[in-house]
């Protein structure tokens, strides 16, 4: 069993890894100061891929603290 989740583990680490380097910054660069950046993709976030790509990246990350605290137990 702790094999598995090691593996398991594993995976789930270079997931994250791969899913938070291809999501673009936070920045909204000089068009936030002017209100420029409220576009109709910025509202609508949820529904694009980069909104698809924030709930994964919270997911992974769930499931990386939870797999690694059940490692972490001496059983």
């Amino acid at each position: 069993m702790r094999i598995f989740l090691t593996i398991i583990f594993i995976l789930v680490c270079i997931a994250l890894t791969v899913i938070v380097l291809a999501q673009q910054g936070k920045d909204a660069g000089l068009g936030a100061i002017g209100g420029i950046g409220d576009t109709y993709w910025g509202k609508n976030k949820s529904r694009s891929m980069e909104g698809r790509l924030v709930k994964f990246t919270t997911l992974l990350a769930v499931l990386f603290i939870v797999i690694a605290a059940i490692l972490n137990l001496n059983f």
